[in-house]
C-alpha cells in the first residue's frame, strides 16, 4: 500500500489564511465602490469647502478690502480730507510680443529709463511691477497705450486739498489706511466704514472689480471755519517770524457752546506727505498735548475761585510790600516793586504775584484745589481729538506737593496745563460761569441721516455773579494795564497776559519765557475767546509779544465773522433786538 503525502507546513498556513484575505479584499472593494458612488451625491459643506480651498489655493486669495473713507469738511462744506486714486503699473512679460516697442512707450509715459523697463520685460517671471504708485494723469497715459500684457490697478489714497491748513486738527491716514492723530485718528471707526473680505485672482489679467463705495464711511463736518483757520495760521506765522519764537499756538473758540473755530500750532506739517516728517513729535497737536506752566493768565482763575468761595470781594484790598515770605519760599512781584494798597481789580491789572499768593493763602489748600478741580485743571477736557494730555496739578497728599505750591500755583507756576485746558477754564468766565466742553465736530453725515453734535457742559465752577465781576476786572486789565496793546476799536475786550518761566530738571531756564494772552469779546456778550501762546520769543514779556498778536487776530475776525460793534448791539437792544450766539 502506497504511503499518503503530507502537506508542507507553509502550504497549510497559506490554505488556512486564504479565506480571510479573500474576505478582506471583498470588503475593501465594497468600501471603495461606496465612496465612488457617494461622489455622485451632494457633498457636506465641510468637505466642499476643503476641496474648494485646495482648488483655489494656487490662483485665488482672500483680501480684506477697506471701504471708501468718509470725507471731512469744515463748517461751511469746504473739503479738508477727500479720497483720490493712484495707480500701480505692472506687466506680464510672456504676454508682450514687442518688448522693445512696449519699453519705449512705457518709458515715455512713466518718465522712467527705457533700458530698465526693457530689462524688466525680458525677465523670466509671470509678472513684474513697473511703477508702484503713479497719479491719475500718468495712469491714464498708460491706459491709452493699450499694450496687451500691461495691467493698471487702482490704489485708494487719502488727499488733503487744503495742504498744511488745519493739518494737526485733521490728522492723516497712513499707508495701512488707518487714521492717525487729530480727527482722522479719533473718528477712525466712523470714517473708515466696514472692512470686507473679497476673493481676488492671483492671475494678473483676471481683473477683480471692487466697489469701494460699498459700506462707505460716514462724512464728518467740523466746527472749524476754513477762513478763520487761515487767518489764525497766517497771524501765527507772522508772530513767529517777528518775535523769533521757536513755536506757538492760537486757539479760537465760541465760549457759548465750546465749538472750536480755529486751532493752529507751529511747527506743523503737510498731511499729504506726512512720511517726510523726521521728528514724530511734530505730528502731535501742541494745542491739546503740549503742557506748560501758564504763568499770569492763571491769576484770573485764582481771583474767580476766591470770589466764588467768598474769601474776598471785588472791594477787598491789601497792602502790597512787593515781597511775601512763607512756606519756605520768597515770592516777588514781576517788577520786584511794592505797590502799596491795592484792591482785587488792581491785583489783575498790575499782575501782582504777591497779591494772588496772599489770596490763595487765605483760601487754604482745600478750597483752592477744590476750585481748580472744578475748573478742570489736571483733567482731560474730553475734546474729540486724538492725543490730548491731562496736564499736572499736585494736591495735598501727593508725594511731590508742598505748602509752597499753594502760593506759587496761584500765579501759574508749578502747575502744568495745556492750551485747550486754559481756554476751556477761562471760557467759564466768558459764559456766565458755565464751562462748556470743547469739541471739533459739528455733525456726522451717514447717507441721508445727519447727526448734529449737542453742546455739553463740563460743569459750573462759578456763579454768573462771579463771572461778571471777574469779566469787569479783565476789561480793566485791557483798558488800563496794556496801553491799548490788546484793544479792538469798537469792542470791549476782557483779557489777561501771561509770562511764564520754563522749568528744567535743575531749575528754571534763565533768560527765556513762554508768553501768552487770553481774551474774549465783546466782553458783555462774548462771541469769541482767543488764546495766544508763543514759546521762547526774543522779547521776554507777554504784554509786549502776545497781546499785539491777540489784537491782530481779533481785529480780523470781527470783520470776517461780521460781529457787530458795541454801539450797534446797544442800538439793536434799544429797539428790542439782540445779537447772541451767532452761528457762524
Amino acid at each position: 500500500m502506497a504511503a499518503q503525502s503530507t502537506p508542507l507546513p507553509q502550504q497549510e498556513v497559506f490554505r488556512r489564511r486564504l479565506p480571510f484575505v479573500a474576505v478582506g479584499l471583498v470588503v475593501a472593494s465594497l468600501i471603495m465602490m461606496g465612496r465612488l458612488i457617494s461622489f455622485q451625491f451632494q457633498l457636506t459643506p465641510e468637505v466642499l469647502t476643503y476641496l474648494e480651498r485646495g482648488r483655489d489655493a494656487n490662483y485665488r486669495r482672500t483680501l480684506e478690502i477697506a471701504a471708501s473713507r468718509g470725507y471731512i469738511y469744515d463748517r461751511n462744506g469746504e473739503p479738508l480730507a477727500v479720497n483720490t486714486l493712484e495707480y500701480q503699473i505692472g506687466a506680464s512679460p510672456n504676454l508682450i510680443a514687442d518688448k522693445r516697442g512696449a519699453a519705449t512707450q512705457l518709458a515715455a509715459a512713466l518718465n522712467q529709463s527705457e533700458l530698465e523697463i526693457y530689462d524688466a520685460l525680458n525677465l523670466d517671471v509671470p509678472w513684474v511691477l513697473l511703477a508702484p504708485r503713479v497719479n491719475a494723469e500718468i495712469g491714464q497715459r498708460v491706459a491709452q497705450l493699450d499694450i496687451y500684457g500691461v495691467r493698471i490697478e487702482s490704489i485708494p489714497r487719502r488727499s488733503y486739498p487744503q495742504g498744511t491748513l488745519a493739518a494737526q486738527l485733521v490728522g492723516f491716514v497712513g499707508g495701512d489706511l488707518q487714521g492717525y492723530y487729530g480727527t482722522e485718528g479719533f473718528y477712525q471707526n466712523i470714517l473708515a466704514g466696514r472692512v470686507r473680505e473679497r476673493e481676488v485672482s492671483n492671475i494678473p489679467f483676471e481683473l477683480t472689480q471692487l466697489n469701494l463705495d460699498e459700506d462707505r464711511g460716514q462724512d464728518i463736518v467740523l466746527t472749524i471755519d476754513r477762513d478763520v483757520q487761515f487767518v489764525v495760521e497766517q497771524e501765527l506765522q507772522r508772530a513767529i517770524s517777528q518775535s523769533g519764537a521757536i513755536g506757538g499756538t492760537i486757539i479760537v473758540m465760541n465760549p457759548r457752546n465750546g465749538e472750536i473755530l480755529a486751532m493752529a500750532s507751529y511747527p506743523s506739517f503737510d498731511p499729504n506727505s506726512y512720511y517726510t516728517v523726521t521728528d514724530p513729535a511734530q505730528l502731535n497737536n501742541p494745542a491739546i498735548a503740549s503742557q506748560w506752566e501758564p504763568g499770569s493768565i492763571f491769576k484770573v482763575l485764582t481771583i474767580a475761585a476766591a470770589l466764588e468761595r467768598g474769601v474776598i470781594t471785588p472791594q477787598w484790598s491789601y497792602n502790597d510790600q512787593g515781597i511775601l515770605e512763607d512756606a519756605g519760599v520768597t515770592i516777588y512781584n514781576w517788577d520786584r516793586a511794592a505797590h502799596g494798597v491795592v484792591d482785587t481789580t488792581q491785583v489783575l491789572v498790575q499782575s501782582l504775584n504777591v497779591g494772588t499768593a496772599t489770596i490763595s493763602r487765605m483760601m487754604g489748600p482745600e478750597a483752592f484745589y477744590g476750585m481748580m478741580d472744578d475748573f478742570g485743571l489736571g483733567s482731560l477736557t474730553g475734546i474729540d481729538l486724538q492725543g490730548e494730555q491731562p496736564g499736572a496739578m499736585d494736591i495735598p497728599g501727593d508725594p511731590n506737593w508742598s505748602e509752597s505750591q499753594l502760593l506759587t500755583n496761584s500765579y501759574g507756576q508749578g502747575i502744568a496745563t495745556t492750551p485747550i485746558q486754559m481756554i476751556t477754564a477761562v471760557s467759564a468766565i466768558a459764559n456766565g460761569g458755565l464751562m462748556m466742553q470743547p469739541h471739533i465736530v459739528d455733525s456726522i453725515i451717514d447717507g441721508e441721516r445727519v447727526v448734529r453734535a449737542q453742546p455739553s457742559a463740563l460743569g459750573r465752577p462759578i456763579s454768573a455773579e462771579t463771572a461778571s465781576a471777574v469779566t469787569e476786572m479783565m476789561v480793566a486789565v485791557v483798558r488800563d494795564g496794556l496801553d491799548g496793546a490788546a484793544s479792538v476799536d469798537g469792542y470791549t475786550v476782557a483779557g489777561k497776559t501771561g509770562t511764564a518761566q520754563i522749568p528744567t530738571p535743575i531749575g528754571y531756564k534763565p533768560g527765556v519765557s513762554i508768553v501768552s494772552f487770553i481774551g474774549f469779546l465783546p466782553a458783555d456778550d462774548p462771541q469769541l475767546i482767543i488764546l495766544v501762546k508763543l514759546d521762547e520769543p526774543a522779547e521776554y514779556w507777554g504784554s509786549v509779544v502776545a497781546a499785539p498778536v491777540f489784537q491782530r487776530v481779533a481785529e480780523r475776525l470781527v470783520i470776517l465773522l461780521e460781529i457787530p460793534t458795541d454801539d450797534i448791539r446797544r442800538a439793536l437792544a434799544a429797539q428790542g433786538g439782540a445779537v447772541n450766539n451767532i452761528r457762524r
